[in-house]
């Protein structure tokens, strides 16, 4: 078993509960860890034995672009559509964070984390 991490992934996008965030937009940070089996990408070091990670990128700019009035939603989404397109995932887990919400103060970040393993029932 292995560890695939993608950290920092910025976008810029039109998530949020006010109907100002989803006119003007703000920036989102999304950080994902994905848990696969390497043994065949390391034997062959070819892509197609291995979870490319640059499709995982792809998928998650993908979904950033669909509004979403919560942080929860956006994430589940996300792992929604990696187990959905690599059978080979077995756990991940993503962080989304909502840079300089509009809470009424100085506030870096909000963030929440989702983790799921793949339940061969559900998926």
């Amino acid at each position: 078993m292995g560890l695939i991490r993608i950290e920092q992934m910025e976008f810029y996008s039109f998530h949020g509960c006010f109907e100002e965030e989803r006119i003007v937009g703000n920036r989102f940070i999304v950080d994902l860890d994905m848990e696969t089996d390497m043994n065949r990408a390391c034997e062959t070091d070819h892509i197609d034995d291995a979870l490319n990670y640059q499709t995982a990128y792809d998928l998650i700019k993908e979904e950033m672009k669909t509004k979403s009035y919560l942080l929860e939603h956006i994430a589940c989404r996300i792992l929604d559509t990696l187990f959905r397109n690599f059978q080979q995932l077995e756990k991940a887990s993503v962080k989304v964070s909502k840079m300089n919400p509009p809470m009424g103060g100085k506030i870096k970040s909000v963030s929440v984390e989702v983790t799921r393993t793949r339940d061969t029932d559900n998926l």
